[in-house]
């Protein structure tokens, strides 16, 4: 890996600003603890658990419900998971985030931006009052501890009030974003069997109204275990539920719901008590049901939160998502720090690419996460959003969803940042399964392009080489291989824990398989190269597909792009699959333009067999490309057998990949 020079360096005053340097004081004051940089820091936290953990729960005052401070944050067991996490703590989620410090009652602190209806905001004294009247509306529908919760909700305000009653009352919040088609969520929240629905009537896209008053029908009607459902009128059908029969007694309204005052209580439950269920993608099989804890997620995002995003009383902390990617999950845990979240509802594109930082702007946004395809279509649109919009509060931007290409951190330091060495840009990469990041960025390290800084604290990330040998300067697997506290609690359902194992620890035993490619280098940074399962492995050499996005995608004629490589007894056929600019055609030239880009920039061995183009490239609603069901359906299964249509952006950018299976006679049958 190339050790480029820094696009941006730590002031040397950062000890003295940064919440982790005050950690690092609290550290020394509390522990007598001193680190000569942050690869010892790393160090100590992956090989002291138990020191580490602690700290975090002390220095960010955590506190058990009920008072008293556990003896012992980890007790190692016979495996990973098998490890315990603050034997005999009781805590709840809800308290701990409602806390926000900092704030006073009258302080704004959850800022609601919608294309569908006005803006709007809560006040600290707003948000606890509408909670509390939540948790009374839950518990006057027989809501109680252990219970789910199923939210079919946007990304606004009254998704993050019902996730946080919930939590108050220790029933268990799982939520999908109404883009999800009606298979895609009973795939879903079949599994889990929730109690109380709570959903939208539709939502506005861009210009476009989305009725969803039938989807919501047929999700109701596949989920024998609802006892009420809560309709929010989101899109304007009027206070009425417009669901209802003229024989349904169970249907309220969220005037309903949050009709009474209520007291905001909280209910003690243990570390690893389930507070949301999130899901995989599907793309790979049935969406797993990943149970998260309400320990757990609390520690993690108090230390990724404050010490890696360096967030705080003062914030205003925005990540572009939905509440059907952990995303979200992360981003409202941002109370939990004292910083104020911003919430949007809307497409990013809509009126134009600028939308995202007009609003960046408008809401005195101070952190602004979006994914990497956003910051390379800005680049590649021309924008300069320093120039454009102001961004006058700025001091960072994070980037996950997928790898940011070099090219793309120089844009952000060149046209975004607000001022030259005013801005830390964090490329974040973890995943659903630790609703957290596992490698990205601190304000202690220097930022380089196409690197991500550094392992996060407590994140015991290897790369491993076939052998299973932790490897530097290599590519290899990603895995972890110390527990971690935001790792599932489990998988609902999967009681005697055999799907939990499957999944993450039958690759290396004992060790956790992420399925990312990773290499790590001399000083600690990393590079993602995609997943491991989606590799292109032709003729012996082992290709990331990550290096093909950055060159191909910086074509000005490519919107987006696909490779999958497909295996076959004689030979083998890589497959490039471009998505182009409205009113272009794929000619010989362009074809031979992009195969001379591939092998100049990275080798001959890149070079397609086949570019083909397609309307659109498969993605998920999280905005993940489907290498894997594509390369499934090229090897001749039916798209509905490889993914949910509800799973997608688009649910019929598939059928061109059946069309091309066909044409071009590559259709083999599938292995199992």
């Amino acid at each position: 890996m190339t050790l480029a020079r820094p696009l941006w360096t730590p002031p040397g005053d950062v000890l003295e600003h940064a919440r982790i340097g005050d950690y690092l004081r609290w550290l020394a004051d509390h522990r007598k603890l001193r680190f000569r940089d942050y690869e010892a820091l790393w160090l100590w936290s992956v090989d002291d658990l138990d020191g580490f953990w602690s700290s975090i729960w002390e220095y960010f005052e955590v506190g058990a419900v009920g008072g008293g401070t556990p003896d012992r944050a980890f007790v190692d067991g016979p495996t990973m998971r098998g490890a315990a996490w603050f034997p005999g703590a009781s805590v709840n989620y809800a308290e701990r985030v409602l806390r926000m410090p900092g704030a006073d009652e009258s302080q704004p602190m959850v800022f609601g931006y919608s294309q569908t209806r006005p803006d709007v905001a809560l006040t600290a004294g707003e948000l606890r009052d509408q909670v509390a009247r939540a948790r009374r509306g839950l518990q006057r529908l027989g809501v109680t501890r252990g219970d789910r919760v199923a939210a079919y909700l946007p990304n606004i305000p009254e998704a993050l009030v019902l996730l946080l009653a919930c939590a108050s009352l220790g029933a268990v919040f799982s939520s999908c974003a109404p883009e999800f088609g009606v298979r895609s969520v009973q795939d879903r929240w079949r599994q889990i069997a929730p109690k109380v629905l709570v959903a939208v009537d539709g939502y506005r896209s861009g210009s476009k109204d989305v009725s969803r008053v039938a989807e919501v029908a047929g999700i109701r009607a596949s989920l024998p275990s609802l006892e009420h459902t809560v309709s929010l009128p989101y899109l304007g059908c009027g206070p009425q539920d417009p669901y209802a029969t003229h024989d349904t007694h169970d249907a309220h309204t969220w005037t309903d719901l949050l009709a009474e005052p209520g007291e905001l209580d909280f209910v003690s439950v243990d570390f690893t008590h389930p507070l949301y269920i999130l899901y995989s993608s599907g793309t790979t099989g049935p969406p797993k049901p990943i149970v998260h804890g309400h320990g757990g997620i609390l520690l993690e995002h108090l230390k990724m939160l404050a010490l890696h995003h360096d967030l705080g009383p003062g914030d205003r902390f925005f990540w572009f998502t939905t509440t059907g990617w952990m995303m979200w999950n992360y981003l409202v845990s941002g109370l939990a720090v004292g910083s104020a979240v911003v919430l949007y509802d809307g497409s990013a594109h809509h009126p134009d690419l600028g939308a995202l930082w007009r609003l960046a702007e408008e809401s005195g946004t101070t952190y602004f996460g979006v994914s990497a395809p956003f910051l390379m279509a800005c680049r590649k649109a021309g924008l300069t959003p320093r120039a454009d919009f102001g961004l006058s509060r700025l001091r960072g931007i994070g980037s996950t969803g997928s790898p940011l290409p070099p090219e793309g951190f120089s844009w952000v330091y060149e046209s975004a940042a607000p001022a030259a060495g005013s801005l830390v840009l964090t490329s974040l990469s973890g995943g659903t399964d630790v609703c957290t990041g596992l490698v990205g960025g601190v304000p202690l390290l220097p930022v380089h392009a196409g690197e991500i800084t550094c392992r996060c604290l407590g994140a015991g990330v290897e790369a491993y080489d076939p052998s299973g040998r932790s490897v530097t300067g290599q590519t290899g697997e990603l895995v972890i291989t110390r527990p971690m506290p935001s790792m599932p609690v489990g998988l609902w359902g999967d009681t005697d824990g055999q799907r939990y194992r499957k999944a993450y620890f039958s690759a290396y035993p004992g060790v956790w398989h992420h399925g990312d490619w990773i290499t790590i280098n001399e000083r600690g940074g990393c590079l993602i190269t995609g997943r491991s399962d989606a590799t292109l492995n032709r003729n012996g050499v082992r290709l990331g597909t990550a290096e093909f996005y950055s060159v191909v995608e910086d074509l000005d004629e490519v919107v987006d792009s696909l490779v999958v490589h497909l295996e076959r007894p004689a030979d083998g056929k890589l497959m490039l699959f471009v998505q182009l600019r409205d009113g272009l055609r794929l000619d010989t030239a362009l074809r031979l333009r992009i195969s001379r880009e591939l092998r100049d920039a990275l080798s001959e061995h890149h070079v397609p067999d086949h570019i083909v183009a397609v309307p659109s490239v498969p993605r998920t609603l999280s905005g993940k490309k489907l290498e894997i069901p594509v390369k499934r359906i090229l090897g001749g299964a039916a798209p509905e057998d490889v993914v949910s249509p509800g799973a997608l952006a688009d649910p019929n950018a598939l059928d061109a990949f059946v069309d091309v299976a066909h044409r071009y006679g590559i259709r083999t049958r599938e292995r199992t």
